[in-house]
């Protein structure tokens, strides 16, 4: 058997802070946050246009990069030299906690097996959706299976009838492109007997929360086009 690996913090470790941001009203950020922020030598952002409202909002003046799913290996070449000089680094999401059905995951994974304990991953935490969501649904949350975003071809009817069987409350992100193509296939796979909540907009000026069964829910985005915007948080009770 293998040894396990222990992180422990150091002072004069390099640092990585995982720190989660709001994912609507700015105001939704920890006091530590704003100073790991502050702090930082550098913050990877998702994109840098998004972060520097939040950026500016609190005077945080830390010179930002980009980093998301498509970013170059050169990239990472960047941020592991950054962190070979002792250099700390933050990473952003657009909104909510870094890794979390986010690119940032990669980056993490990397540098973890690139240093090991050579360099301290530390998580702010904070903003979550799906937490968010689950918070407010009035479904049981001491057990939930969270899917992320549901793929957008291959394995998708798949996910659905795993759903249709589960006993536990399961949560997804959708689309507004593709919200009453997903309650179509809730209505058709798990039928109408079970509740759905859907969250959308949170945090912000035009937060929903809309709940029923995947066909009253469907006929009601059908009538409502104009209610069919934003990232949505679908919740699905227990069998």
């Amino acid at each position: 058997m293998g040894t396990p690996h222990v992180q422990c913090y150091t002072p004069h470790m390099s640092t990585l802070s995982i720190v989660a941001t709001p994912i609507g009203n700015l105001e939704d950020i920890t006091l530590r946050a704003i100073r790991v922020l502050k702090e930082a030598d550098l913050i990877l952002c998702e994109d840098t246009r998004v972060t520097k409202k939040l950026l500016q909002k609190y005077e945080i003046e830390t010179p930002t990069m980009s980093y998301h799913a498509h970013s170059k290996l050169s990239k990472v070449d960047k941020i592991f030299g950054l962190l070979e000089e002792g250099k700390n680094l933050a990473l952003v999401s657009d909104a909510g906690t870094p890794t979390i059905s986010d690119p940032g995951v990669l980056l993490v994974s990397q540098v973890k097996k690139h240093f090991g304990e050579h360099v301290s991953i530390v998580p702010i935490p904070g903003p979550s959706a799906v937490i968010a969501a689950l918070s407010a649904s009035g479904f049981p949350a001491s057990e939930f299976v969270f899917l992320g975003f549901l793929p957008h071809k291959k394995g998708r009817e798949t996910l659905f009838k795993e759903i249709a069987d589960s006993k536990r409350t399961t949560v997804f992100y959708e689309s507004p492109h593709r919200i009453v193509k997903s309650l179509a296939s809730l209505s058709l796979h798990v039928g109408n007997e079970r509740q759905i909540v859907l969250a959308r907009e949170l945090t912000k000026i035009y937060e929903q929360f809309l709940s029923g069964s995947a066909l009253e829910l469907e006929i009601y985005f059908t009538k409502n086009p104009d209610k069919v915007r934003g990232e949505f948080v679908v919740m699905v009770s227990g069998k």
